[in-house]
């Protein structure tokens, strides 16, 4: 029969992995890996586990996928981020991305 431990390594483990199942999936492939970011509902929250376990696990399946991870806590909303300096060319194009974003918000106001 396993120990707590290892049932404990276990559950780490799913949760490393579903995580970074989902921040995988949440990239944009014109983005060339960077500028990565997943934010988790409350509800993903309380199904995951304790705060701390998910951030810790966050932490280790950023830094599989190369990322400089940050985790924030905003309300009850975890957001997963990537805090790497992105190249020139990705960069511009995430700028020019938003701002685009932000001119089709501003038309649709009006």
């Amino acid at each position: 029969m396993p120990t707590k431990d290892e049932l404990a390594r276990r559950r780490h483990g799913k949760l490393v992995a579903r995580l970074e199942s989902l921040m995988r999936a949440a990239l944009k492939p014109e983005y060339q890996g960077h500028h990565g970011q997943l934010v988790l509902s409350g509800d993903d929250l309380a199904e995951m586990g304790d705060l701390k376990d998910v951030r810790r696990a966050a932490r280790e399946a950023s830094h599989r996928l190369g990322w400089k991870p940050a985790t924030r806590l905003v309300g009850d909303r975890p957001f997963i981020l990537d805090e790497r300096e992105a190249p020139e060319e990705v960069r511009q194009l995430a700028e020019k991305t938003v701002a685009e974003a932000m001119n089709q918000a501003r038309q649709e106001r009006q």
